[in-house]
């Protein structure tokens, strides 16, 4: 004789029937007679809460290599140093004219400083003739990079030579070289290699949300750039440094809304060591369970999902999700026509699923998930009672969402939307492996934490290729 059983784990309502399939009808009655008393049971929804998903990110470094080449700083310096020069000076008794015309800029890199090499010919005028002698400059400097971003000189040593033996002796141009000297001092004192319009394109590119590929769901990244970090320089062909945005980067779904105006590049801080090469963030994802549903959703096919193979015409649509404590509750409704073992109904209630979601291998799972059951009519009750089975798997199926193909459209848009380059040089940048690494319900948001690896690289000028 067929039997109900009622049994409840948890938030959970299942119901089975022990009969064989071929007295389906009988069972039905059976059913309908000794479990129309039953009251489903199924997790309520939490009352609604206002607010946005709150991220609430932990302060990382996007490390940035920068490199000024040789060739940018010797440009830089044949720019700010003058080809020729002139003026006046007193000797015998009278002020006589003189001025200079220099080579090319010398560039080397001697023992952590920068070394310039400066050959000028200077020439004084005479009261009958004119008097033409070389100079040679030798100069070191220590490159330092401010807090306002500009690359100074400072502890500038200056040598000057010549091979003239008329400097020596007579000592008639003394007043014009030391005016050369100082003047040449004076440009090196003056010199600065500003980084800043570079830099701000880049900040004012990373300082806006940026808008993510996620289906119909509609996300936005935020950096939030909270200072700028350098660490010590290296000289090898040309000048290195470490640069470290201090960020707070979070991605929201749905987008939230920055209003405030946005804020000046703010001071470059020097710092004792900063750790290079590729770097690792921590991205916290909080997307609103609205988002999330139609993530979701794009496992169905025209708003619906067709589950039984037993009946074809039974699907399920309008996926809702929502959190219980620490669980995940998914509600879907349940429709179509039933036509077997006499029966020829309508099927059209809701039912609730429950479990604690999980991420492996950045597939987002309720593997623990199982229904209850809330219905219009006990017919479908009976049918849950059925296949249960078969509905809660491919309502688990359904809830697998593969992080890894979203995660690779925002891979791919932060590799190319941050990248910004000018005549001046250029910023290249390539996120690598994204991983999730955590996920926790909360009462109107999911937040999933997100392990980014990428490296960035500054380079002045822009290499060709």
């Amino acid at each position: 004789m067929p039997f109900c059983k009622r049994s409840s784990l948890r938030a959970s309502l299942l119901f089975s029937c022990d009969s064989a399939r071929a007295f389906g009808l009988a069972c039905a009655v059976s059913f309908l007679a000794a479990c129309s008393s039953l009251t489903p049971v199924y997790p309520p929804r939490p009352p609604a809460t206002p607010g946005e998903p709150v991220a609430d990110p932990v302060p990382s470094r996007v490390v940035v290599h920068a490199t000024i080449t040789g060739a940018a700083l010797r440009q830089a310096l044949e720019t700010a140093l003058p080809t020729t020069g002139d003026g006046t000076v007193p000797l015998m008794g009278k002020e006589r004219k003189f001025s200079y015309k220099r080579d090319p800029v010398g560039l080397r890199f001697d023992r952590g400083r920068i070394g310039l090499d400066l050959h000028l010919v200077a020439t004084v005028e005479l009261p009958v003739s004119r008097m033409e002698f070389p100079l040679d400059f030798r100069i070191l400097a220590e490159p330092v990079v401010t807090s306002s971003y500009v690359t100074r000189f400072q502890s500038v040593e200056v040598n000057v030579t010549s091979t003239d033996s008329r400097i020596k002796l007579a000592n008639l141009a003394a007043g014009a070289l030391d005016k050369i000297q100082k003047a040449v001092e004076g440009k090196l004192a003056d010199f600065a290699y500003d980084l800043r319009p570079l830099l701000n394109q880049v900040y004012e590119r990373v300082d806006k949300p940026l808008a993510l590929p996620l289906g119909d769901a509609k996300g936005c990244a935020d950096l939030k750039v909270l200072g700028v970090e350098a660490g010590p320089t290296v000289l090898a062909d040309g000048i290195e440094k470490d640069l470290a945005l201090v960020v707070a980067p979070s991605i929201t779904l749905p987008c939230v809304g920055d209003d405030a105006e946005a804020a000046a590049l703010p001071p470059l801080a020097n710092v004792a060591t900063l750790q290079g090469g590729p770097f690792t963030v921590t991205v916290p994802i909080a997307a609103r369970y609205e988002e999330l549903a139609k993530a979701m959703s794009l496992a169905f096919t025209d708003g619906k999902l067709f589950f039984s193979k037993e009946y074809p015409a039974l699907y399920m649509e309008k996926p809702e999700v929502y959190a219980a404590k620490d669980r995940l509750v998914l509600k879907l409704h349940i429709a179509g026509p039933v036509h077997k073992f006499g029966f020829d109904t309508d099927i059209d209630g809701d039912i609730f699923f429950v479990g604690h979601p999980t991420v492996e291998d950045n597939e987002l799972r309720v593997p623990d998930l199982e229904p209850t059951i809330e219905t219009k009519s006990l017919l479908l009750q009976l049918k849950a009672a059925l296949e249960g089975d078969s509905i809660r798997d491919e309502a688990r199926a359904a809830l697998r969402l593969d992080l890894g193909e979203r995660l690779k459209a925002v891979r791919d848009k932060l590799s190319t939307e941050l990248e910004v380059g000018d005549a001046q040089g250029c910023l290249k940048a390539e996120a690598g492996k994204i991983e999730v690494t955590g996920v926790h319900a909360h009462g109107t948001y999911l937040r999933l934490y997100v392990a980014m690896t990428g490296r960035a690289a500054l380079y002045m000028p822009c290499p060709s290729n």
